[in-house]
Order: C-alpha cells, then structure tokens, then sequence
C-alpha cells in the first residue's frame, strides 16, 4: 500500500523491541514478551481508547542486550495490530500480532516507562510489474522443487504456498518461512522493491535446492558403493551408538545369550526355527514397544519348557505294589490295574501309556492314588483342576494376537513338573463346562488320543509338543456328565466308598498322625501304649463315635476335619495345664464336638403303615431315603413331592398302576382309585432325586398305606419295578449295602439279578446283613409287610377303604 512522505503521516506510537523474530506485513505470528518496557508498551497498547491496537515490531541487531535503546534498534521495522493477548503464570505475556505495513523508526521520543517511537510508514515499490509477475513464476517452481528434496516441509505450508498468486503477498509469506538468519529477514523487510525482493528469495531458494540435490546424490552415490556386508556393519554400529545413548547397551549381550539357549536346548527342529525367528524380531524392536514384551515372554516360555527331559521309570512291580498298600487302604482293583500296566512296561518299554479314570464318592482318595502312581513310577506329579473350565483356551492356549495371551495349562503343567514324561492328573472331568468360548472336553480328546497326542499344539507356542510320553490320570466323581467321545477314551476304575472298619484303620494308621504332627503334638490312637512322647491319645471307641455319630460320608475329609477338631481342643487343654498324656473318649468327644450330628435312622423306631426305607446311590455314595405315602378320599389325583425328577415319578405311576391291578389280590375294591388321591413324598424336600432304583420301595409304601399293614422299618430294598410286578436290576449295590449296615438295617431285598454284585461287598456287612434276592412285588411284599400276598384274589373278601 503507497503512502506519501509527508510530515501529516509520522506517526507516534510504542515500540515492541524484538530478539531472533522478524515480522512481515500480512503476517500473523505470536510474541512472548517479558521485559518490563515490552510489557508496559503491550499493556499501555491493551488499554488504550482506539479500536485497532497498534504499535510498533522492530528486531534488535543485538540480541544480547538486555533492555533496548533507540541505538539499539534496526531503523526499519513492522506496524502490528495485537490480535490477542494472554497473560501466563510467570509474568510475562503472550501475544499474538498481525504485520500491517513497512515502517522507518525516525526516532525514539521516550524511553520509559517504555519505548515510544516517531514512525513514518513506507512505500512499496513496482508490486504489480511484468518483471515481478515472472518472478513470481520461478521463484513458485523453485519452491514445488524444494518441497520434492525437503520431506520435512509441512504439507500445510506447501498448499498455503502454491495457493498465493499476488507477488507482494508470495514475498512476505515466503519471506517469513524460509529457513535464513536474521540479518538475511531484515534485508528484505528493508528491500522495497517487490522485484528485487523476490530475486533475492530465488537466489535464496536456489541455493537451498542445490543443496537438497547435492546431499540426494551424494546419498545415492554412496548407498551404491556399499554392498550388503558393509551396509549391515554400518547400520550395526548406527544401532549400536543409538542404544548406547538410550542406555540399552546391555541388549546386545541378552540377545547373544538367547541365541545360545536356543541353539544349546534340544528343541525340534519346527520350534527351534520358530524360537530364531521370533529373537530376530526381537533385536529390532525397540524395548519400550509393547509387542518387544509379548516375544521375549514367549521366548521365556519357549526356554523354560522341558524340552528332552524325561524321567527314568522305576518298573519294579514288587516295590510298586508295597509303596500302593503303605499310601492306600483297600482299593484292590485300582491298584491290581496301576500293576497290571507296570509289568507290562516291564516287558514293553514303548507301550503308550492308558488314560486311566478313577470314579468315585469325595474323599475316598482318586487324587492322592495318582500321587501314589507318580511316586510308584518315579515320575513327577502334576494336578490339573478342571472343575468349572468353560474356555477351550484354558486347555489349548490363547493365541499371540490377544491382549496378556498364555499357553493353556498342559504347556503350564509339562512346564512346572519339568519334565516331558510327568503323571498329570485331569482332576474333576465329569465338572467341564462349554459355552461359546469353545468346548473343553472336545479340546481334551487331543490331548489324551495316543494317535494325536505326539503332535499337540498349543495355540500360543504354535509349535508341535510330543505328549505321548504323558500320563493322563482323571478323576470324576459320576460318570453320567463326562461326555461320551471322551468317556470313550476313558478307561474307567470306580472307587467305592470306605467301610466304617477301613475308616477306623485310616484314622488310626493316616489321619491321626497327620493332624497331631499338623498341631505340633505328639500322640497315640486306639488305646495303645502312649510311647516315649505321647502327648494325646485317641481311643477306639471315640474313633468309632467320631465315625458313625459326626460324620457321614463316603470317603473320609469329613472324619479327616473332626479329627483335627480334637487334636486343636486336645492342644488348649495341654496349654491350659493339663497333665499329659490327655486321652480322648467317647466322653470327651461329645463335650468338645457337642451332641451327634447323625444317628441311625430306624433303630429305635416302631414299625408305620405308608413309610418304607429304600436305599438310593449318590455322589457322596450310598445313603438310605424313607417314602412317604398317604392315601386321602379325592377324585383319584396323584401328588408327587421332595424333588422327584422324571424317572422317579414314572416309577411313583408305575407302583399306582400296579396297585390298581392287583386290588383283589391285596383285599381292596377294585374301584379304590377312582375315590381318593395318593399323595407321595421323599424326605429331604430340599434335595433333587432320580432313578428307578425306589420302585419296589414305592409300592410298598402305597400298598402298606392301602392295606393299612405297618412295614418293618429294619428291612431296606432297592429295585426297579414293571408293571408286571417283576423286581429289575439296578447299580451300586455295594454302596447301598454299606449304607444300609450304617443306618442299622437288618434285612435288605435286592433284585435276584444283582446277586453276582454281592462278590464285592465286604464280608462284615454280609454277615451283619439278611441279604435276600428278590424277583417280584409278591416276594418284596412278604418281607417288607411280614405276610404274602397271594398270587390271586380269589376266594379273599375284599377291603373297601372308608371314604
């Protein structure tokens, strides 16, 4: 913009004295002001009346001046209009102007409180000019070449360039963005003529760009010349200053190190080029990256598996076999079967191992036999607890691509056990679960398929694991849940519940020394000698009341707690005062554990009409359940209650019809369901029963309540029943018979056909026990109501039941 010279145009305005910065008119930039004359002349600018804010930008040839005279300033400088002004913590000023016109610095009229200068704006000089426009043109086309070799222009600032077509307005922008020093702005504030003004920027690009090209081939020459030897040692020891600088020197030795490891471990030939794949990664990314921690903790992971290591089985069949008997109890068939496979390793080294599955109540010892096997063997012991695993990964590994990714807990189980031949105990496979994170147990028919095993792959190493030298041991509480491919795979041992008198021998030989040592007392159980250190005795008679009156069970953790209880009430007497040993009776048992918990349920009691006593077999083993019927006038409904699930209740319909069929043979009118309701019931309310096994314990029970004749509650049946009357085999007969020799039976009717089950009882409960084999209802009712029923109503006079 042209201004005259005249004096009417000096303008007396404050001046901004400036260090390192030059402000070109059109040109928006922020000032940060801290010395007291800059901030007085912002602030006196700030509260002015008039509508523009201005004031006048000058650099300082001198930037280490601290406060600036007027000798002390260049004598062409900027007119500014302060766009926005912000005031920061530590008292100085942030401001943001905006270049308006060139202008001379005529003189400084004041210096304080801050600078006031005497300006005369300046005129521009041949802006809009045929000379200027062309110069415009090669100074654009220098610029778009500088911007090909100048990767680190911003891209903004080359869009805002090639958008400028007024040569004034290109020479300012261009001016106030070119990489110069300071005098070199200065000089072409100073410079008038747009022309000239934009020769001088061509000059300066034109050296910038030659430069640019000359480090381009230079570069490109030389990248050339090096061949591949020579480039990776240049680039090793680029590498190598830069980690030097961060501090990660040390890496270089780490990485060697994990090479050596890798290389030194027996890996197959798959994992171990998967391991040098992953440490090449490794080396070239930065340790501060996330993925730099998923590799090295899956080369950790790859390191510390046992990989070649095996243990040497001990097959010595006579050590084997007195090791089993001093762990275990009882239990013959599963410990004949663990014989039976080591003599055949003996023979045959290569054998692949059986997945054994031992089935049975709590408590009765499935994990601790697998401990023994392990111990037996010489192998190490790992347990894997699969109760409530829904997420197939838990098993196979998660893969690398998610977040805090693991191996499964086979991986995790061959690496704790340290070895590639452990015993590894699937504990609790009847209690997998499946949603739609995957199927478990499907995962599980890998692992444990002697044809597929050799070959596993967990989902995180992604490498083929040999699992053949393996040996799987799973435990299961009912066989009912384990899903059938893997029950297949399976060979099945069941574990009965322990007899009261191999109870007493385990408390007396196990339990009782475990517990004493546990609390730190010595002691003695059964009413021997109290030995040189005895501090506690327990006798015979307190283990037996500790067996039948406090617990109730198939196993023994039950009698395993109790036991501690008593040891723990034995310590505070002995602290107390009391003169050691401190024996523990019967007496004592029932003041330190309080009344009995259980008591027989039918010795003691008379005979009732409707209430018979069945045996039944649950997870826990065999337990006794009484039936309940009651016959009421009505229109012929059946009631069924306590939690009958559909098979018991089929059986509850069974036994009505039968009843119903024989009416004349049982002295009832024919007629009698059709005038009253049969209401059935299972004491405990509260928890869930199926099965057909309470059939014949059914119709006694309705035929007892019909014909009003009390059933002998010291007889206990099992059966299932036809509509033909006729008494079907059913399971857990040993498990049952020691229920019954609990609760105090006398007689027990089992189906005819379950005759062969009798073999496995325990002779103590067959010589305390009358038990009779049964074929139908007429047999079943002669027993259980003390009288025969015919086999026809002929000739009987008929019961009509009063309404």
């Amino acid at each position: 913009m042209p201004h005259d010279d005249s004096e009417a145009h000096v303008l007396e305005l404050p001046v901004l004295a400036v260090r390192d910065s030059v402000v070109f008119p059109g040109i928006v930039m922020p000032v940060l002001v801290g010395r007291p004359r800059s901030r007085a002349a912002v602030e006196a600018v700030m509260s002015g009346d008039a509508d523009e804010k201005r004031l006048v930008v000058v650099a300082m040839p001198d930037p280490t001046v601290e406060e600036a005279g007027a000798s002390d300033l260049h004598t062409v400088g900027t007119l500014v209009r302060v766009i926005q002004l912000l005031k920061l913590p530590d008292n100085s000023i942030r401001v943001v102007i905006e270049g308006i016109e060139r202008v001379a610095v005529e003189g400084i009229e004041a210096e304080e409180p801050f600078l006031l200068g005497r300006v005369r704006p300046l005129r521009v000089e041949n802006a809009a000019t045929p000379e200027a426009q062309a110069t415009l043109r090669s100074l654009l086309a220098r610029f778009k070449r500088m911007a090909e070799l100048a990767p680190y222009l911003p891209e903004q600032l080359v869009t805002a360039a090639m958008n400028v077509s007024d040569p004034e307005a290109f020479a300012e922008f261009l001016a106030a963005n070119v990489n110069v020093d300071l005098d070199v702005r200065q000089d072409l504030l100073e410079t008038l003529d747009v022309p000239e003004r934009l020769g001088k920027l061509l000059r300066i690009l034109n050296e910038e760009v030659e430069l640019l090209e000359l480090g381009s081939k230079i570069s490109e020459q030389v990248q050339g010349e090096i061949d591949e030897q020579q480039r990776e040692f240049v680039l090793r020891r680029q590498l190598d200053a830069i980690r030097r600088e961060l501090g990660e020197d040390d890496e270089s030795a780490e990485y060697a190190d994990l090479a050596e490891q890798i290389k030194a471990k027996p890996l197959p030939e798959e994992a171990r080029d998967e391991a040098l794949r992953e440490l090449r990664r490794l080396e070239k990314i930065p340790s501060a990256s996330p993925e730099h921690s998923v590799i090295r903790t899956y080369l950790d992971w790859m390191l510390e598996l046992p990989w070649g290591v095996r243990t040497e089985d001990r097959v010595d069949v006579a050590v084997a076999h007195r090791m089993l008997d001093e762990d275990h109890l009882g239990l013959e068939k599963p410990k004949d079967r663990i014989l039976e496979y080591l003599a055949v390793r003996h023979l045959k080294d290569d054998m692949r191992g059986p997945i054994l599955c031992f089935v049975g109540p709590p408590g009765v010892g499935k994990t601790s036999l697998g401990q023994s096997i392990a111990r037996a063997l010489g192998r190490r012991f790992v347990r894997m607890s699969l109760g409530g695993v829904r997420d197939e990964a838990e098993l196979r590994g998660h893969r690398r691509t998610y977040i805090g990714a693991m191996p499964g807990r086979v991986v995790s189980a061959l690496r704790r056990a340290g070895s590639m031949n452990p015993v590894i105990m699937l504990d609790e496979v009847d209690k997998l679960g499946a949603d739609y994170r995957g199927d478990p147990a499907a995962a599980l028919l890998e692992v444990l398929d002697p044809a597929q095993n050799d070959t596993f792959r967990d989902h995180y190493l992604d490498v083929p694991l040999d699992l053949s030298g393996v040996l799987f041991i799973a435990t299961a509480n009912v066989e009912d849940t384990i899903p059938g491919p893997l029950l297949d795979r399976l060979e099945t041992i069941r574990l009965p519940g322990y007899t009261e008198p191999e109870k007493h021998e385990i408390a007396r030989d196990h339990l009782i020394p475990k517990q004493l040592d546990a609390h730190g007392v010595a002691g003695t159980a059964g009413g021997g000698g109290a030995g040189v250190a005895a501090q506690v005795e327990i006798t015979d008679d307190a283990l037996g009341e500790l067996i039948t009156g406090y617990t109730r069970e198939a196993g023994v953790r039950g009698l395993d707690r109790q036991i501690a209880s008593l040891v723990r009430k034995a310590a505070r007497e002995m602290v107390e005062g009391a003169v050691a040993p401190v024996r523990v009776d019967v007496a004592e048992v029932r003041a330190w554990l309080g009344p009995e918990r259980f008591e027989p349920d039918v010795a003691g009691e008379q005979d009732e009409i409707g209430i018979a006593t069945g045996l039944a077999w649950t997870a826990a083993g065999g337990d006794v359940l009484f039936v309940e019927v009651a016959v009421v006038p009505g229109s012929g409904k059946l009631t069924l209650t306590g939690q009958l699930g559909d098979v018991m209740q089929e059986s509850a319909r069974a036994a009505i019809t039968w009843a119903r069929r024989h009416a004349p043979d049982l002295g009832l009118d024919p007629t009698w369901a059709d005038a009253h309701d049969v209401h059935i019931h299972v004491p405990a309310g509260a928890i869930p029963k199926d099965g057909p096994s309470a059939g014949i314990t059914m119709t006694t029970s309705l035929v007892s309540a019909l014909t009003e004749r009390p059933v002998q509650r010291t007889v206990g049946m099992t059966g299932e029943i036809t509509l033909r009357g006729k008494v079907l085999p059913i399971g857990g007969v040993k498990e049952k018979l020691l229920a019954a020799h609990r609760a105090g039976l006398t007689k027990v009717l089992i189906p005819s056909r379950n005759r062969k089950d009798l073999a496995d009882v325990p002779a103590f409960v067959l010589d305390a026990l009358d038990v009779v084999a049964v074929a139908d209802m007429d047999e079943v009712l002669g027993h259980a109501l003390g009288e025969r029923i015919p086999s026809s109503g002929l000739g009987r006079e008929t019961r009509h039941l009063s309404a």
